[in-house]
């Protein structure tokens, strides 16, 4: 068993979730199951927001023995890509190790839903209409006033019936028929104004080819699939709060699923401060050459965050202390920084490097000279034990650890001052060279033989301590430095 799954099961809260499950089990609702699953459209890579839906639908099937699917929803060929579906399923991989099944996909169910489009028909609950986009934008109404019935809207079940089974013979052009939920175009919810369930497309699918040219809504297909599955809690963000009627309507209206519907629950999506997180956007980011790809270690992706040096365990415990809710709010991004520190911080093996060098000629020091000194590997972990690291007379430290007039509370290396090598020796800054434009090149210092470190007590103390590296014995880097994504912290009213 991973980490991962060892930090799920350990966790002690209970977010409002887990409650309705604890209910729903001590009840004896779905004889005790918890069945959850995740469903991505495969238009574009997940990110971190996903992330937190991910971690938690598959947190809560781990917690109560259940089950979790990967599903894909494919529902509209003119946008998804099997590239995205690669990747997806490599996300899911990583941030669930012990999940091993294989993903599943909404057109595995295409067949059952036609089926089920029929059966609404046949029951008069489903009707096909063939008003503009337009019109029906303009029949639809507002939110404020309610909206007006097609004049299809009566149209006999037979000739709805017809109609349908031409649609999918392929007898039409896209937009020329449509196929309805017939509810109430009086409703105050928007959503159940008779909402398109069918459209038609001449698209080839990633999956199904050619077999299809009319493609399921999501907010139709979406309760069907998580029925035909056995799913027991369809967790969903809040923007999916007001599509929760359709939702039931469709279960309560279909003979297979609606004995024990699947139960919709939304929880608050997760945004971070300094982090654009709409796909629509980060795609246009990629599109428009802004980033090297999804997989950009400055894209909040999951790829992204991977490449950059994220581990899943970090992720893990970020989200569970930003935790469950049901109000939107906007997390600090400090908050994920200081989670991949607290995980790396014991098991990350430690390096010195310079980014930004300046010369240090320790003059007392033996010309030619190489000594090794023992540098722990990480001072948080003791059993990832030490390494040799060479020292000699020339060595490089940060030219921002070095100031010709520093100011107050300055600990660092300036003339008559004196600091500690870290794994070395104490080093008295006694003058230094500038080149023609006065920018310092070289700076001369003494070393104390007797301040090496490891070597015992003395006397002396001092208040800072550099990292360096050793001049002529030391290897080039490549280091990418990444600053937030976006400078406002206002993540939704950024343009770029």
């Amino acid at each position: 068993m991973s980490e991962n799954t060892n930090n799920i099961e350990n966790r002690e809260s209970v977010n409002f979730i887990q409650k309705i499950i604890n209910e729903d089990i001590t009840n004896g609702k779905y004889n005790k199951r918890v069945h959850t699953r995740f469903p991505p459209e495969p238009n574009g890579s997940l990110h971190i927001g996903h992330a937190k839906s991910i971690c938690l639908n598959y947190g809560l099937a781990i917690k109560n023995n259940g089950k979790f699917n990967l599903r894909f929803d494919d529902t509209n060929p003119a946008t998804e890509d099997e590239s995205f579906v690669k990747s997806i399923v490599e996300d899911i991989r990583w941030l669930c190790p012990e999940w091993k099944d294989e993903p599943l996909y909404a057109s595995d169910y295409f067949d059952k839903m036609y089926e089920c489009a029929v059966e609404l028909i046949n029951k008069g609950l489903a009707y096909v209409d063939d008003l503009s986009s337009e019109q029906m934008r303009e029949y639809r109404g507002t939110l404020t006033e309610p909206g007006i019935e097609s004049p299809n809207r009566n149209r006999s079940k037979e000739e709805s019936l017809d109609l349908f089974t031409r649609m999918k013979n392929g007898e039409f052009k896209n937009g020329e028929y449509v196929l309805r939920a017939k509810i109430d175009m009086s409703s105050p919810n928007i959503n159940m104004r008779d909402p398109i369930i069918y459209r038609i497309m001449h698209v080839t699918h990633h999956n199904t080819g050619d077999k299809w040219c009319i493609y399921p809504m999501y907010d139709y297909a979406h309760p069907i699939e998580d029925a035909y599955e056995g799913i027991t809690h369809s967790i969903c963000t809040l923007e999916f709060e007001d599509h929760r009627p359709f939702y039931d309507w469709v279960l309560a209206n279909l003979d297979d699923f609606k004995d024990e519907p699947t139960q919709q629950i939304e929880f608050a999506k997760l945004y971070l401060t300094k982090t654009m997180m709409g796909k629509r956007y980060l795609k246009q980011m990629v599109e428009q050459g802004l980033v090297d790809g999804w997989d950009d270690p400055r894209m909040p992706t999951i790829s992204g965050i991977r490449r950059r040096g994220y581990t899943p365990e970090a992720l893990y415990k970020f989200l569970d202390d930003v935790g469950v809710a049901k109000s939107q709010s906007v997390v600090d991004i400090a908050m994920l920084e200081n989670a991949i520190r607290e995980d790396l911080k014991e098991k990350a093996p430690r390096t010195m490097a310079v980014l930004d060098p300046i010369k240090v000629i320790i003059t007392n020091y033996p010309e030619g000279q190489v000594e090794y000194l023992d540098a722990e590997n990480n001072a948080e972990n003791e059993a990832m034990g030490t390494r040799k690291i060479p020292f000699s007379r020339e060595i490089y430290i940060e030219r921002d650890d070095f100031m010709e007039n520093p100011p107050k509370k300055y600990f660092r290396l300036f003339p008559g001052n004196e600091v500690r090598l870290r794994y070395a020796y104490f080093i008295k800054c006694n003058d230094f060279k500038k080149d023609e434009n006065g920018n310092v090149v070289e700076i001369y210092c003494t070393y104390d033989p007797a301040t090496k470190s490891g070597t015992g007590f003395t006397e002396r103390k001092v208040k800072g301590t550099l990292h360096w590296v050793d001049a002529n014995n030391c290897i080039d880097a490549t280091v990418r430095l990444y600053d937030y994504m976006m400078e406002a912290e206002d993540y939704d009213k950024t343009n770029f």
